[in-house]
């Protein structure tokens, strides 16, 4: 399968803004979801060992494929981290089961907790902070976050990010009263400029989780 390689091979030593963009992008992670996951016939032959790697969780994927999907990554060599959309979890029980297959079968111990993108509930959670709140990703090494340097109409929905703020703040909270490792995994963007401008407002707002920046893979 013709796909682009992101393996690290011997190069020259960058030097300049070659250098400064290398560093930029050491430990990059990548996104794949479990249909997508399938046409590739080994990531060893894409990507460098350790890599991580999200799985998103579209509404409609069978919590089967996901975790398929993990275990399989994972025994290639991949930290996976699957994504925990809260508005497609119907009750506690279902994330219990989720998070326990996780763990059972292909080892997980990261996940990316975000509130979704459907505009009904299947239950009882709407938002990240819930999620955490239930006590039950207490057994993870990572927890990520999503971040939105453009906006979220679904959150704020006037258009600005008076919603997502506070959150964000909740979370640098969480962060700080708890031993947990967490970062902020921004939706992608093709622009620096406002990505930029969102963590300098972020941090002067007392939040200093590390930001994640999304990047639009080739086409």
């Amino acid at each position: 399968m013709a796909l682009f390689s992101f393996r690290r091979d011997a190069t020259p030593a960058a030097s300049g803004a070659n250098a400064e963009m290398e560093a930029f992008l050491q430990g990059y992670s990548i996104e794949v979801m479990p249909r997508t996951a399938e046409k590739v016939e080994d990531f060893r032959a894409l990507l460098p060992k350790g890599t991580r790697v999200y799985i998103a969780h579209i509404e409609g994927t069978a919590i089967e494929d996901m975790v398929a999907t993990a275990k399989r990554l994972n025994a290639e060599g991949y930290p996976v981290m699957p994504h925990f959309p809260a508005r497609i979890i119907k009750d506690r029980a279902t994330l219990a089961d989720w998070i326990a297959r996780y763990q059972g079968e292909a080892d997980v111990k990261q996940a990316l907790l975000l509130g979704g993108g459907v505009n009904t509930p299947a239950g009882e959670y709407d938002s990240s902070m819930q999620l955490i709140e239930t006590g039950l990703f207490t057994g993870f090494e990572r927890l990520h976050v999503a971040g939105h340097p453009e906006g979220n109409r679904d959150i704020d929905k006037d258009g600005g990010d008076a919603i997502v703020m506070q959150a964000l703040k909740w979370k640098q909270d969480f962060a700080n009263r708890t031993d947990a490792k967490m970062a902020i995994a921004t939706q992608f963007c093709f622009e620096s400029g406002p990505v930029i401008d969102w963590v300098n407002r972020i941090n002067a707002a007392g939040v200093s989780i590390p930001v994640h920046i999304g990047v639009a893979g080739p086409a």
